[in-house]
């Protein structure tokens, strides 16, 4: 019995809620199937969440950011190659009555630091999500040991990008959030952007195929289909005209440029 040609023709990718609360999926995936017919299922989560499923074949492609983590994978022989395919950077949003007093500062440990001492509320995506990453290592470099830091100012929602901001927006807190889910966020209530700029808030996306060798499942046609897409002149091409209210989301580079 032959699969029917729809059904045989898509891809499953494991990516990050910020590829997909941006809005930059629901722009790029019909591109890709007006190209070549084949059809993008989107598992979004948290990077942590979704490498783990591309480790146990869930999926044919990993979309993500988390650099060191998307290493480890590859190291682990579950991935095949690691392509750059663009960035953004990530900002500190917070209330614009700003309990912190941090506002207009382009030092992001220093404004951490001074929350933290503040005791100001601080909504965490808390899902070892690439931007729960970014901000554990952020916390670090600011010298803050959070696990003797932590009470009632802090708090954990095990949740992606969007709940984390509507949370913040409920709340009055503070809260890391890449720039494009930010962008495409529409109920902002008092927030604002409070802290960016800083060159530690860079936030590079990468793409790699699930390894055949480990899950033969893999779909490798149509999944290398997708990742050469990405980060070819036409790919890059469509993630640099995904804009909001005339505003880039994503810039790609993968070609370092």
């Amino acid at each position: 019995m032959w699969p029917s040609l729809a059904e045989d023709r898509s891809i499953i990718v494991a990516s990050t809620t910020s590829t997909q609360d941006s809005g930059l999926f629901g722009h790029i995936l019909p591109l890709f199937k007006q190209k070549t017919g084949i059809d993008v299922k989107v598992i979004a989560q948290g990077t942590g969440q979704a490498l783990d499923t591309a480790r146990r074949g869930d999926a044919d492609v990993v979309f993500v950011h988390a650099r060191a983590q998307e290493e480890k994978f590859l190291e682990e022989g579950f991935g095949v190659k690691r392509f750059d395919v663009m960035y953004n950077d990530f900002v500190l949003v917070g209330p614009k009555s700003d309990p912190a007093g941090v506002a207009g500062s382009k030092d992001i440990t220093a404004a951490f630091k001074a929350i933290k001492d503040k005791q100001a509320p601080f909504v965490s995506r808390g899902d070892k999500s690439g931007t729960h990453l970014a901000e554990l290592k952020l916390w670090k470099e600011a010298g803050v040991d959070l696990d003797s830091a932590k009470g009632p100012w802090y708090r954990e929602i095990g949740q992606g990008m969007g709940a984390a901001l509507n949370t913040a927006a409920a709340m009055n807190a503070y809260v890391l959030s890449d720039r494009g889910t930010w962008l495409s966020f529409k109920n902002r209530g008092d927030l604002d952007i409070v802290v960016e700029g800083d060159k530690r808030l860079f936030n590079q996306y990468g793409v790699m195929l699930v390894n055949p060798a480990k899950h033969p499942n893999v779909r490798v046609e149509l999944g290398q289909a997708f990742v050469d897409w990405l980060i070819s002149p036409e790919g890059q091409a469509a993630i640099a005209a995904y804009k909001i209210d005339g505003q880039q989301l994503f810039f790609p580079n993968a070609h370092g440029s």
